[in-house]
């Protein structure tokens, strides 16, 4: 479950941030770009290559938001904790969901 809800994250994070990267990069040059005013001493596909990956980070992270706020109470609440390893006093012992 683990690997299909990071392919949940990553996968639509991707494609989203090689849109965005099309878009920005249709409309700004990489070797106008300042950083503090002064001009990056990057290649131009070096500021590509790290606009995608601060792209893709952003909308991971959105993705990621988006999944945990999508998970059920029971997702969230469930113990990790096997039920005959839980202390006595656990509050979640004897119940059933």
């Amino acid at each position: 479950m683990k690997t299909q809800r990071w392919m949940w994250i990553a996968w639509p994070a991707f494609l989203v941030a090689a849109v965005l990267e099309m878009i920005v990069f249709a409309m700004v040059d990489p070797g106008d770009l300042h950083w503090f005013g002064n001009p990056l001493g990057l290649s131009r596909q070096a500021i590509y290559t790290l606009a995608f990956f601060v792209f893709w980070g952003v909308t991971m992270a959105s993705s990621a938001l988006t999944t945990l706020l999508a998970m059920s109470p029971f997702e969230v609440n469930r113990c990790p904790v096997p039920e005959s390893q839980r202390p006595e006093d656990c509050a979640r012992n004897g119940q059933c969901c």
